[in-house]
C-alpha cells in the first residue's frame, strides 16, 4: 500500500523553562493556520484515539522532560499530527538545549496553501531559532546529507552536500539543512548572511517577513520534489548561496 505524501514541519527553539505556554503556541498556530484543524485527540498506550475535551490543560499537565506528548485531529483517513521533545545540550549546536516541534499533516491543496502561515505562526509562537517545512520524500534525501554510513561520514544523495552533524554547529541560530519552505529568525538570517539584495532577488520574489524582523523563504513555487532537476538545482544552488547552513563555513 502506498504511503500518502506527507508534508513535515519542525521547529528548533530554546529549551522549555518553568510556566512555558510555548506547546500551546504551537498547536493554536497550526489550528489559526489550517481552518477546521482541531488537535483535540491523544493515542492511548493501546493505539487508540481518545478525545482532549480539555485539551489545553491536559497539555499544560503532560509537559515534561522538555517537550509534550503527540496530539492529534482524531481523523485517521487524514491524520494531523504534533509533538515536542526537548534536545539535550550535550546534542546540540553550542552545546544549548533546543525545544523542538514535529507536525505531520497530508500533501494535499488546503495544507500546500496553509504551509508557510503554519510554519510562521508555530516558530514565531515558539521563539525558534529556525525551522522548515519539506515533503516527506525530499526530506529523506536531505537527511542523508547528515546520516553517517557505516564507513564513517555521510554519503549525501543526489550530488548535495554533506552536512555537520547537529552538535558539531557552532550555534543554534544556525540552521541544520534545508527544506521547501524555511523559516530563519532576525538571528538565523544574520547569521547565514540573508538578504543580500544583489544575490537573493529569486528568493526574495518568494519570501515573507514576519513580525518579529525572521524570514519565510520558499524554495520553489511547489513542493520540494528533488526527482525535478529543476528543485535539484535549486536546492543546490541555496546550498551554494549559504555556507553556514550545516556548518560548511570556514571557521
Amino acid at each position: 500500500m502506498t504511503t500518502p505524501p506527507r508534508l513535515l514541519l519542525t521547529v528548533y527553539a530554546p529549551a522549555l523553562a518553568g510556566d512555558d505556554n510555548r506547546p500551546l503556541a504551537a498547536i493554536h498556530g497550526m489550528e489559526q493556520a489550517l481552518p477546521g484543524l482541531r488537535l483535540e485527540w491523544r493515542v492511548t498506550g493501546g493505539r487508540r484515539l481518545a478525545a482532549l475535551p480539555q485539551r489545553d490543560a491536559w497539555l499544560v499537565g503532560k509537559i515534561k522532560d522538555g517537550g509534550f506528548p503527540l496530539v492529534c485531529n482524531g481523523d485517521e483517513s487524514y491524520p494531523v499530527t504534533v509533538m515536542g521533545r526537548g534536545n539535550d545540550g550535550l546534542f546540540s549546536p553550542g552545546g544549548q538545549a533546543l525545544f523542538e516541534v514535529h507536525a505531520r499533516l497530508p500533501l494535499d491543496a488546503s495544507v500546500i496553501k496553509a504551509a508557510a502561515e503554519m510554519l510562521e505562526r508555530v516558530a514565531e509562537g515558539t521563539h525558534s531559532f529556525w525551522g522548515r517545512a519539506t515533503p516527506h520524500d525530499a526530506a529523506i534525501d536531505i537527511a542523508y546529507q547528515t546520516a553517517p554510513t557505516l564507513e564513517g561520514p555521510p554519503s549525501p544523495r543526489r550530488g548535495l552536500p554533506a552536512l555537520k552533524v547537529f552538535e558539531h554547529i557552532r550555534s543554534p541560530e544556525i540552521p541544520y539543512y534545508l527544506g521547501w519552505l524555511n523559516y530563519w529568525s532576525s538571528a538565523a538570517a544574520q547569521a547565514i548572511g540573508f538578504p543580500d539584495p544583489a544575490r537573493d532577488a529569486d528568493l526574495l520574489s518568494r519570501a515573507r517577513r514576519t513580525a518579529t524582523g525572521g524570514w519565510v523563504v520558499q524554495l520553489t513555487e511547489t513542493p520540494l520534489d528533488l526527482d525535478n532537476p529543476a528543485h535539484l538545482d535549486a536546492l543546490k544552488r541555496a546550498y551554494e548561496r549559504f555556507p553556514e547552513i550545516g556548518g560548511r563555513a570556514a571557521p
